[in-house]
């Protein structure tokens, strides 16, 4: 299972101080410290799975003692009532911590899901199926790793890992000829260029232009 960066770390803290707040009464105030749980997270529906690691994560940083076994990895196909998990220890921060670790999963593994469908779908022909950056704000990194779970991959993270010509960028700048020599004037790092076309005209321009 992959280590989540200070990033995602973040995130899941978060995830938890919204949903806590100042404490989680219900559970504090049902059940004693001692009592020991078992819990078993299972697909309701048929897909992939994806983000194990932050569920745990959840978990973890609620009581760093509960012990999270995944029975599967990232990117495995389940069924409706295939075991994922199982989280065993004391029921306090098991309860507490459920519903943010579902979320987590849930959301990523509906990407994995979706982007499977496409993979599938386009299976056989040569053609790849790309992320794009429009992610959940702050989960980016995760969503994006859901996307290879599904079998896809990722195209660009943000603005700054290559140049990406949109049609804002060619009407701002006066064509993609203009906007392409703008760019390489200063490109000194020589970031892939990659020009979005409407058309086979701008198609023929781009290709004119010599863009990546």
């Amino acid at each position: 299972m992959i280590e989540l960066d200070a990033d995602a770390m973040r995130l899941v803290d978060a995830a938890l101080a919204e949903d806590v707040g100042a404490g989680d009464w219900t559970t504090l105030w049902t059940l004693p410290a001692d009592r020991r749980a078992e819990a078993r997270i299972v697909a309701k529906a048929p897909g992939i799975v994806a983000g194990l690691a932050v569920a745990r994560a959840v978990f973890l940083r609620l009581d760093p003692g509960l012990d999270f076994h995944a029975a599967l990895d990232d990117g495995a196909r389940v069924a409706p009532g295939d075991v994922v998990a199982t989280i065993v220890g004391p029921a306090r921060p098991i309860l507490t911590g459920e519903r943010t670790a579902l979320n987590f999963l849930q959301r990523l593994s509906g990407v994995a899901t979706m982007t499977r469908r496409f993979v599938d779908a386009v299976a056989g022909t040569g053609a790849t199926i790309l992320d794009t950056r429009k992610t959940t704000p702050g989960f980016r990194l995760l969503e994006k790793a859901a996307v290879r779970a599904g079998g896809g991959g990722n195209h660009r993270i943000g603005l700054y890992d290559m140049v990406l010509i949109k049609d804002n960028h060619i009407a701002a700048a006066g064509g993609i000829t203009a906007a392409v020599r703008r760019v390489r004037e200063h490109d000194r790092a020589g970031l892939p260029i990659e020009v979005e076309v409407t058309n086979l005209a701008e198609l023929d321009e781009a290709i004119d232009a010599g863009v990546d």
